[in-house]
């Protein structure tokens, strides 16, 4: 059979996590129930970090966010792979999986680099504190919020329009949950050689910045801590930044499982497994992460709670 060009494509079929039947309902309820916790869990951090005149540092406004970022990503992921659960033709339109593609694109280098500007807010809370609020000025905190999202932004427009230059053959099934980089090339019958060495260029770099600010962040706030004479202090300093390093370990530690494992035992299935990771899972465990430790967002949570009206007025 002749290669159709992709202008002739006009859909294509979502696998989804499992094609068994009998799965699909169990599995739009757990899926439903990650993404309804993970819309309740971003969207109280960022009501907290709005309305709360004590959250009001730039650490807060990071988180907040994170939060949307989070929130952002699951929902370009979630709802359309809850409403394939339940289908029997799971398909996606061209422009709908391009626009998803590039929504998740945005979100997930946002969140890398986020990631990299709240270690980089943290090691300047620790290791120059006395210059903190010169250093993380409101101007700064914006300014550094706004090249993320514009980076994000840029990379998606690149790495999507790369992606949709191919041309595809008979297949249009795509091996995945959503419309990702790796599936969709893997149905292209023309050169892709471009397309693929964008996505790891691309990958690899923001990987490679991002982990590079974290790690010599924390290296350098290790030996901050370290420093500190009396115990209680050690430990005042290390609160301060122990939700952050959980979070980062996990996300990385998911990626890096994904991107480093051996090329034999690599497999899109494989990495269906590690997508549900980043896209699903983690944005509803940060909130939870950030939450169960600091006492500033529980002792916040608190206050909202028996107290809404006054919340706002403080705004």
């Amino acid at each position: 059979m002749a290669p159709r060009n992709l202008s002739h494509v006009t859909e294509f079929i979502l696998v989804g996590v499992s094609d068994r039947p009998e799965l699909q309902v169990p599995l739009f309820f757990v899926f439903l129930v990650i993404y309804m916790l993970t819309a309740a869990g971003n969207l109280g951090i960022i009501t907290l970090t709005t309305v709360d005149s004590r959250l009001q540092t730039p650490m807060y406004f990071f988180l907040r966010h994170l939060a949307v970022i989070n929130f952002g990503n699951s929902t370009v992921i979630a709802p359309k792979m809850l409403v394939n659960f339940l289908v029997s033709k799971k398909t996606t339109l061209y422009y709908e999986c391009a626009t998803q593609l590039g929504g998740f694109l945005i979100f997930i280098v946002a969140e890398i680099f986020m990631l990299a500007v709240m270690a980089y807010d943290r090691y300047v809370a620790i290791c120059n504190p006395l210059l903190y609020m010169v250093v993380v000025s409101r101007r700064v905190c914006l300014l550094l919020v706004s090249l993320t999202y514009l980076y994000g932004f840029c990379t998606a427009i690149v790495v999507s329009s790369c992606v949709f230059s191919v041309s595809y053959c008979s297949s249009n099934k795509i091996n995945h949950f959503y419309c990702d980089n790796v599936p969709l090339l893997a149905l292209s019958c023309s050169d892709t050689h471009l397309p693929e060495t964008v996505v790891f260029v691309s990958a690899a770099t923001n990987l490679f910045f991002s982990m590079s600010i974290v790690l010599v962040s924390y290296f350098n706030i290790v030996l901050s801590i370290l420093r500190i004479r009396s115990s209680e202090g050690r430990k005042k300093a290390f609160s301060t930044c122990a939700s952050h390093m959980m979070a980062v370990t996990v996300f990385y530690g998911t990626l890096l499982f994904m991107y480093l494992q051996p090329q034999t035992n690599h497999s899109l299935d494989t990495d269906k497994m590690a997508s549900v990771f980043y896209t699903l899972v983690i944005p509803m465990l940060n909130p939870m992460i950030y939450s169960l430790r600091n006492k500033d967002v529980k002792d916040a949570l608190k206050r909202f709670v028996t107290n809404p009206c006054n919340s706002f007025k403080s705004m």
